[in-house]
């Protein structure tokens, strides 16, 4: 007989586990950026930051671990130098792309 799952018996998601280098970061980063949703794109770049250890970003971007956590919360609008410093932090970089009408 199969047991029956308990949704507490479940572990925890956690995006930043599946972030294992700069390719991944990209490409998520890539899909929310699509989505157009500033604040989510805070919360994707947290989650980034997470995934390589929030010290290490908060020092080599040059923003105090607090901060950081401030200005990449789910709900925040972080300044575009700050999403600058933590993509650059990150081995990330933003690129425009031409938008081509059908």
């Amino acid at each position: 007989m199969s047991k029956n799952l308990s949704i507490n018996d479940l572990p925890e998601f956690d995006l930043a586990e599946q972030l294992k280098d700069e390719e991944d970061i990209a490409a998520y980063l890539t899909l929310v950026i699509e989505e157009g949703d500033i604040s989510e794109l805070a919360h994707a770049l947290g989650v980034a930051a997470r995934a390589r250890g929030m010290s290490d970003i908060a020092k080599a971007s040059g923003i105090t671990r607090e901060a950081l956590y401030r200005a990449l919360r789910p709900d925040a609008s972080p300044r575009f130098d700050t999403i600058s410093r933590v993509c650059t932090a990150l081995g990330v970089r933003l690129v425009a792309q031409a938008i081509h009408s059908e």
